[in-house]
């Protein structure tokens, strides 16, 4: 399953709590985690009818309710968007964006060494 599907905010909030539940879940279930946002169970319901339309999540009928599991994992996703974001805004260039948030002193220390213990023993 392809990773690089669009999906908007407001899908992205229902994904995070699919993500997040670790097994099939239901409407209820989401709307309780999702209750700051004060959506009806028909809005909830429809972002997760987009989200089976695209790929992103499979739905199967238990009785009389529906429980909802995703199709691609977080991990994937992210890198995914990530890499799509490089593309279109760096043209394909990691160093480009890195760069950009060095310049922009968005990374903390602490986040300096995370990325190098991530990429530093990385050979090029």
């Amino acid at each position: 399953m392809s990773a690089n599907i669009s999906i908007g905010d407001a899908e992205l909030e229902i994904m995070k709590v699919l993500w997040k539940a670790g097994e099939p879940v239901n409407t209820q279930y989401i709307s309780k985690a999702v209750k700051e946002r004060k959506w009806k169970r028909t809005t909830i319901s429809t972002f997760l009818t987009r989200l089976c339309e695209k790929g992103a999540v499979a739905s199967e009928k238990c009785g009389n309710i529906y429980y909802y599991t995703p199709l691609i994992s977080k991990r994937d996703y992210r890198r995914a968007q990530t890499w799509s974001l490089i593309r279109s805004l760096y043209d394909g260039s990691a160093k480009d964006l890195a760069a950009a948030l060095f310049e922009e002193e968005t990374l903390t220390d602490d986040d300096v060494k995370d990325l190098m213990a991530v990429f530093g023993d990385k050979e090029e």
